[in-house]
């Protein structure tokens, strides 16, 4: 059986004693269950926030308000703001986010399908994707979760790569 970007990330913060939290709009729950699903899983992953209204993303997460209005949650920067607020909401090393568009109607402009994920991590280290996502809402809700664990999963091995070359002075 082939181990999937929950269990690596997992395995990977546990292994370096440090820890996890989620942000999830449209997918409403579903990162924080594949998490979760992970035996072990409570030695990395401190929790989540399911923030499906704005007004949450803002008082919750302390998304910048001024950003909602002029570009709406479903955003780059909103996804990078909503993974860093509950990075620092819940007292983790990482934070990782979802916000987008499911369907089945157009939300902030965007259409169906557009999806912003985005991982937050120590010392300002970050990365937001854009995904367009073909399919129903179900398949929009499952690609996200895949998508955004596998961005977890890659910055926290960018991000040993890099620690890897500042202990061995960059060679």
């Amino acid at each position: 059986m082939s181990v999937g970007p929950a269990e690596t990330s997992l395995q990977l913060l546990a292994e370096r004693g440090q820890t996890l939290a989620v942000a999830e709009s449209l997918t409403g729950g579903l990162v924080a269950a594949a998490l979760t699903a992970v035996p072990g899983a409570s030695r990395a992953f401190r929790g989540s926030v399911t923030a499906y209204a704005t007004e949450v993303k803002h008082k919750v997460l302390a998304v910048d308000g001024a950003l909602l209005q002029t570009r709406g949650a479903v955003d780059a920067q909103v996804a990078g703001e909503m993974a860093d607020g509950v990075r620092r909401l819940l007292g983790a090393d990482w934070g990782a986010a979802t916000t987008g568009v499911a369907g089945p109607d157009p939300q902030d402009g965007q259409p169906v399908g557009t999806v912003h994920v985005a991982v937050a991590g120590p010392g300002g280290t970050g990365r937001q994707r854009l995904l367009r996502l073909d399919g129903d809402r179900e398949e929009i809700r499952r690609r996200t979760v895949q998508e955004t664990l596998e961005l977890l999963m890659t910055e926290l091995i960018g991000n040993a790569r890099e620690r890897n070359m500042e202990h061995s002075g960059g060679n």
